[in-house]
């Protein structure tokens, strides 16, 4: 009986420890990407870690391609807030299928399109350039800054999973044919200083950009009509994938596949923190607010973060305990 007593003891007290390890969830490694929805996520992600599940939680920099190429490889990061998932369709069926990642929900809800857009007052004087092959007759209303005798489209920048299908959809519809060059912003930062700085002096600009962002809740944009409907087996095939030779005229599906991805052992050892993901979902009205309230007080995720958590308790107490939502109500 003394060696069951001993026995028992042994395991309350392991138990104890793995419990004590859980709440505190070690080291949890969330990646912080540059779109401002994403830095948002990420940015509330840590904050209700860290003081409603008290973790450990850091951001690392990282985009689309090699985050989720790094949690496939490496297991890390654990957690990728918002991952486009429709650009790298091979790369995220790889991680799923050989069960590396798990995709736990959708977080943008039905907020998120993408594509390529005009501001709408080129739109209003000319319809129609709110489709491609009106932009394509009109190569000197979009005219490249380094070489204004063509025309420019603006690519998303480098590292995007949208910046290959771009680069894929400009050379199927032999876009240098018709007289455009493909502009490298050389960042987000770059890309959106275009964007505002041909808005605000009501000049032709055509450019890749996405929503739910706050940019596009200041600026009133078009999203253009490529032409041809979603096609998701050439997306697969050649669209999404930069070393295919002959991609064919395709266009974004109508509402993108955005997911908030989990390494396949933290889906695994994350318990309630899972189930937080899981729930955490914005709507495109609430998302919109809340970039717009970055752009307004030009503010980083760390504010909004805050801002959001402090406004809207009504919305973020669903998706945790109440325990949980109360540590995060005294840290704020």
């Amino acid at each position: 009986m003394r060696i069951l007593g001993v026995a028992v003891a042994s395991a309350l007290s392991l138990f104890a420890t793995q419990q004590a390890r859980a709440a505190s969830c070690d080291d949890v490694t969330i990646a912080d990407m540059s779109s401002m929805s994403a830095e948002f996520l990420a940015a509330m992600d840590k904050f209700i870690l860290n003081n409603g599940f008290d973790c450990n939680a850091d951001l690392v920099a990282g985009d689309t391609v090699p985050g989720i190429t790094a949690m496939i490889e490496k297991g890390q990061p654990d957690i990728i807030p918002e991952g486009a998932v429709d650009v790298v369709p091979t790369l995220y069926k790889e991680g799923v299928e050989n069960d590396k990642i798990v995709a736990v929900s959708d977080p943008l809800s039905n907020a998120g399109h993408q594509g390529l857009w005009v501001p709408k007052y080129m739109v209003d004087d000319n319809p129609e350039l709110a489709t491609l092959a009106g932009v394509l007759k009109h190569p000197e209303l979009f005219p490249n800054p380094d070489n204004p005798s063509r025309g420019g489209i603006y690519n998303g920048a480098p590292g995007w999973g949208a910046t290959i299908v771009t680069a894929q959809l400009y050379k199927a519809n032999h876009m240098a044919d018709r007289d455009f060059d493909l502009i490298d912003p050389g960042s987000l930062a770059g890309l959106d200083s275009a964007i505002s700085r041909a808005y605000e002096r009501k000049e032709g600009i055509i450019a890749y950009y996405w929503s739910p962002t706050g940019l596009l809740g200041r600026y009133d944009m078009v999203k253009v009509d490529l032409g041809v409907p979603h096609d998701p087996v050439e997306w697969k095939r050649c669209t999404a994938n930069a070393d295919c030779p002959d991609p064919k005229p395709n266009a974004w599906a109508a509402s993108d596949n955005v997911k908030t991805l989990v390494s396949k052992k933290f889906y695994e050892e994350g318990g309630e923190i899972v189930n937080y993901l899981k729930k955490r979902q914005l709507t495109a009205d609430t998302i919109n607010k809340i970039l717009a309230w970055m752009n307004e007080n030009q503010a980083k995720g760390e504010d909004a973060a805050q801002h959001f958590l402090e406004a809207n308790q009504d919305i973020w107490t669903k998706w945790v305990s109440p325990d949980v939502a109360e540590k995060v109500r005294s840290a704020l």
